[in-house]
């Protein structure tokens, strides 16, 4: 095998971060919808393709040696299986399928642990389209590392964002709690993965401390020297469904395989820590 190349297919937040991580001789292509995101992305050192150009984005990936997807499930079914399974399964060198996944798949545990051998018994349809795509990506026999994330949070992603804008709420309900992690965390775990392959592996990636999102709005105010929000009752919040949605899942998200089987030092252990460092680097 050559130098390494990476494809990411979704040039999102976290495969923007993980791709910023990697050194030379690594090259990376990305796909995006985007003319705008394709032009940030050429700035970064990104190859970026249209998604749109099947044949653009099939000969990417026929070249790649690490592809990395992080398109969402639709209800019928993956769009990078449904289009470029030939394609991954004509990639020569292909060492690394990395799938980036949700942990809504385990559905709601009212606050209970869960890691990578709890059940998937996903409460929405965003989540069951996510356990239906992981079925279909585990049967390809093709090099397979899912992670099930986390909330992600990172630089312009953060309740400090959303107190600035002016759309932080402490919403308030009995027993919620949340894992999170943060953006350059994913990278890592991504990146020590792709060094040590091991087909067939499943990482939770959160953080050390699940914590109720009430905490962590409140936090975050106390850095930037803004009033704390008032607690608002769940019943009475104003949310989109889609936000609604979120708060019908608790859980806390056990991490420690990560660590065990990849050697995660995670460099944010907990909001606090990652929040704390996203206002230092002026975020």
């Amino acid at each position: 095998m050559g130098e390494p190349v990476l494809v990411t297919l979704g040039h999102g937040y976290s495969a923007a971060r993980l791709a910023a991580s990697l050194p030379p001789p690594w090259r990376v292509a990305g796909t995006t919808r985007s003319a705008e995101r394709a032009e940030a992305m050429r700035a970064a050192g990104v190859d970026a393709i249209d998604w749109a150009d099947a044949a653009a984005v099939g000969a990417a990936i026929r070249g790649a040696s690490h592809v990395l997807v992080s398109l969402p499930a639709e209800a019928w079914g993956d769009p990078v299986l449904a289009r470029h399974r030939g394609d991954l399964e004509a990639a020569r060198d292909l060492a690394w399928l990395g799938y980036l996944s949700t942990t809504g798949v385990y559905g709601d545990r009212q606050g209970g642990w869960v890691d990578e051998t709890s059940a998937l018994v996903p409460v929405n349809a965003r989540s069951r389209w996510r356990v239906s795509a992981e079925t279909e990506w585990a049967s390809t026999g093709l090099p397979l590392h899912r992670f099930r994330l986390a909330g992600i949070y990172g630089p312009g992603r953060s309740a400090l964002d959303r107190l600035r804008g002016g759309r932080a709420q402490r919403i308030v309900k009995a027993g919620q709690v949340f894992s999170r992690i943060h953006v350059a965390d994913i990278a890592a775990a991504l990146a020590a993965s792709m060094a040590r392959p091991a087909p067939g592996a499943v990482f939770n990636l959160a953080d050390d401390e699940p914590a109720p999102p009430q905490d962590v709005i409140a936090f975050a105010a106390e850095l930037l020297g803004l009033p704390v929000p008032p607690e608002i009752p769940f019943d009475e919040a104003a949310l989109s469904p889609m936000a609604r949605s979120f708060f019908g899942e608790s859980k806390r998200v056990s991490n420690r395989r990560v660590k065990a089987e990849l050697g995660l030092a995670l460099a944010y252990p907990d909001y606090r820590a990652g929040l704390r460092a996203i206002l230092a680097a002026g975020g």
